[in-house]
């Protein structure tokens, strides 16, 4: 089933995951890459990039959520009806493989030690110093921190001022048209006697 076979009304008011199935389901069980997906429904439905941009984390939400559809790697999208439950399991996993070179290696340099070459004690002398830089490194962010806050008191501090300062203005100009009020109805008066 592809998109061509459905009217440009039934494509408006199809969700964009039945458009995303009909258009791999019509792609014979090759995957299709959700770029691809996106640009064949703007093609088809007429909507702007911006239309489909404003829904496309919703979208890609409800592909991998709906049963239906396997992200096959590689942001590529296929059916989970095309692949047998082992198979698929075989292709989205992937394997990882130990580096045998680098097991061999720190082996060979675990052999060039002897117990009786170490002493235990420098090793304490040097998880102290190690615990001693972490807490000055601590106390160094929470100073900064302290200091930032600092900043942001004044800050706050001075926008209650200005805050302060235009209800003082305000309230002059409110004032000062109550005052041109009074004399417009004054003079009203005046003018009717």
């Amino acid at each position: 089933m592809s998109l061509a076979q459905f009217t440009k009304q039934e494509l408006v008011d199809m969700s964009l995951v039945d458009m995303a199935y009909a258009i791999i389901e019509s792609n014979n069980k090759q995957t299709v890459a959700f770029t691809e997906i996106m640009d064949i429904i703007v093609a088809a439905t007429g909507k702007s990039q911006s239309e489909v941009r404003a829904k496309i984390a919703q979208f890609y939400t409800d592909m991998n959520i709906d049963g239906r559809f396997l992200c096959m790697g590689d942001n590529r999208w296929g059916l989970r009806s095309w692949y047998p439950v082992e198979q698929a399991e075989e292709d989205t996993i992937t394997q990882i493989k130990p580096k045998k070179a680098k097991k061999k290696k720190l082996k060979d340099e675990d052999d060039d030690y002897e117990d009786d070459d170490l002493d235990y004690d420098d090793l304490d002398e040097f998880e102290d110093d190690d615990l001693l830089d972490d807490e000055e490194e601590i106390f160094d962010e929470i100073d900064e921190d302290e200091d930032l806050l600092e900043d942001d008191e004044e800050l706050i501090d001075e926008d209650e001022e200005l805050i302060d300062e235009i209800d003082v203005v305000d309230d002059e100009l409110v004032d000062d048209e109550e005052e041109e009020e009074d004399d417009l109805t004054l003079d009203e008066e005046d003018d009717d006697l």
